[in-house]
């Protein structure tokens, strides 16, 4: 979409800034990942910066420096949620700086499984059971998590899938503009955190139950074929984009820097791909900036 001179300063950012990705979330959701994988995308990685030197890191020579991603948590030396959040707000006040804030958070299952499995003790626990450490820290950090610009669950995000996502919302090549991701799911493996509109389409014909498509996916053309003979099928996705396209503005305006869009099924395998592949398709036909993602096809074999 485009990015108009309102559009640059209601984010905090002018043409020719610097940016900046303040990286923080929940112990053992991934941060170490998500700055390699910034790194890779071409940002200058600092893990575990003391929050003393934060503001004063982009004193002087911000414009002959690479953009940076900075680690904070809390196992930051000096870190409290009211510094971090004093010092977020000096930074996105510099009209020099472009900063996102980045909050990356995981289920607590997850969490304790990720830290059981690597024998590490989580930093809120050294001597208690880790899911003392995780509830602690999830209540400490949680006006972190709502004040950030971009949340990102890993739950059942891969390296590659996080780094996809990742290059989407802070990706170099263009100016950061608002970004559309559509997820499709299975309902048997929950509903996504992460998404703010859902869309269920287990109405549709199932393709599951004809023996020569139920090992394909809805990215396969004769998936796509079976489903669109659904005499119900055109009618729902007309009126599915007559919903979205007035509100994809509305979002922008509003300073939302990205909208997921989540399409569940049974097993989100094959009429969740398909419409999550029509819809994506769609939106960047109309000069969307658009992320897909299949979070559970490769998870089962049902429709």
């Amino acid at each position: 979409m485009e990015s108009n001179e309102g559009t640059r300063q209601r984010d905090g950012a002018r043409e020719g800034s610097f940016r900046v990705v303040l990286v923080t979330g929940m112990s053992g959701a991934g941060k170490s990942s998500a700055l390699k994988a910034l790194e890779d995308i071409g940002y200058e990685a600092l893990d575990n910066l003391p929050l003393s030197l934060l503001t004063g890191l982009f004193s002087y020579g911000i414009s002959s420096v690479r953009p940076m991603a900075i680690g904070i948590d809390i196992r930051t030396r000096d870190f409290h949620v009211d510094t971090l959040l004093e010092r977020l707000a000096n930074l996105k006040n510099r009209p020099e700086i472009e900063v996102k804030f980045l909050f990356l958070d995981c289920d607590d299952e997850i969490l304790r499984r990720r830290f059981t499995a690597t024998r590490r003790r989580h930093p809120l626990a050294l001597d208690r059971p880790v899911t003392d450490g995780i509830a602690q820290e999830r209540a400490l950090i949680s006006s972190l998590r709502q004040r950030a610009d971009v949340v990102i669950d890993t739950t059942n995000l891969t390296l590659g899938s996080l780094r996809s996502t990742l290059n989407g919302h802070f990706g170099l090549e263009t100016k950061s503009s608002f970004l559309v991701i559509v997820m499709s799911f299975s309902y048997g493996y929950g509903l996504p955190r992460e998404a703010d509109i859902v869309f269920d389409v287990r109405f549709l014909s199932n393709p599951h139950y004809e023996e020569h498509l139920s090992k394909l996916t809805g990215a396969d053309s004769a998936v796509a074929v079976f489903i669109e003979k659904d005499p119900d099928f055109r009618p729902f996705f007309d009126r599915l984009r007559d919903l979205i396209e007035p509100l994809l503005p509305r979002f922008d305006l509003e300073g939302k820097s990205y909208l997921t869009i989540a399409v569940g099924c049974t097993g989100g395998r094959h009429r969740s791909v398909f419409v999550a592949e029509r819809l994506a398709t769609w939106l960047s036909e109309r000069g969307q900036r658009v992320s897909l993602r299949h979070r559970d096809v490769d998870r089962t074999e049902s429709g």
